[in-house]
This record gives structure tokens, C-alpha cells and sequence, in this order.
């Protein structure tokens, strides 16, 4: 069982990304978070179409999913000690989300100093051995007033 602020962590995590009303349109959902991990998905919608004549997701739509995912991944990282912000997001799309299919994205937040966290992640669709985009991000990062008061 986890210590009570790890739990406090897990719910101020998913709070925080519930809260944001881009994730909410755009219909995301939290499929598990925690020690600086991250699994977010949302719906194949045709209002998020980046291309008519193919039926694929605009290429924001896939950002948004993970950049989201990271920021999850930062603040419920085992250090963190509020919300965060993203300042730089680079994004390597592989291929075209496949139309009708569910978006998943996973991020892990590797590293952290006392304001900057670092983020990579994942996009997917049904087929996990393909991704459809890779993310490098960096965050701001606030340190729990227990870690600063050890340093």
C-alpha cells in the first residue's frame, strides 16, 4: 500500500488533468498514473480530423495528448511539489493515427533538478508496436517542501 502522500500525489495529479478544459473536450481519460508515469487515451473523433479526404487526427490533436500525458507524468512524479508547465515540447511523428481508433499516449518523467523535469513519451493507436509519435519535453518543476527541506 502506498504512503498517504503518494496517494495525495496520484489524486492532485489527476485533478490537475482533469481540470484542464482542452483535455476535457477532447475527451481524455487517465488510464493510470503514479511514480512519475503517465497513461492517457482519448476517442477518435471526426471534429478532431486533420485531413477530411483521410479521416486522420490533426497533428495538434496527437501534441496535445502528449504533452498532457507528460505533464501528468511530472506532477505525480515521487518529488513534485505542485503543478507544472510545459517549456519545450518536441515531437517526432512516425505515421498517421489510424482513423476510428483510440489514441493512448505514455510518458515517463526521467529526470528531475530543483525547477526543470524531463519528460519522453509515447503515442499509439491499436497497434502499440507502431508508434505514431515520440515526445522529448521539458517542464517546470516545483520540488515538495519535504525534498527542499532535505537539500
Amino acid at each position: 500500500m502506498a504512503p498517504p502522500h503518494d496517494s495525495d500525489r496520484v489524486k492532485r495529479a489527476k485533478q490537475f488533468i482533469e481540470a484542464i478544459p482542452y483535455s476535457r473536450a477532447l475527451g481524455m481519460q487517465v488510464e493510470e498514473i503514479g511514480d512519475g508515469r503517465a497513461v492517457i487515451s482519448m476517442p477518435y473523433s471526426e471534429q478532431l480530423v486533420g485531413d477530411p479526404r483521410t479521416g486522420v487526427l490533426h497533428g495538434g490533436v496527437v501534441s496535445a495528448l502528449m504533452d498532457t500525458c507528460g505533464g501528468g507524468a511530472v506532477v505525480c512524479h515521487p518529488r513534485s511539489g505542485g503543478p507544472t508547465a510545459t517549456i519545450d515540447l518536441r515531437i517526432d511523428y512516425m505515421r498517421p493515427a489510424r482513423p476510428g481508433e483510440r489514441l493512448t499516449a505514455e510518458a515517463i518523467c526521467y529526470h528531475v533538478t530543483r525547477s526543470v523535469a524531463f519528460v519522453r513519451a509515447t503515442a499509439w493507436d491499436a497497434d502499440k508496436d507502431r508508434p505514431v509519435a515520440a515526445v522529448t519535453g521539458a517542464f517546470t518543476f516545483e520540488m515538495s517542501n519535504s525534498e527542499e527541506g532535505g537539500q
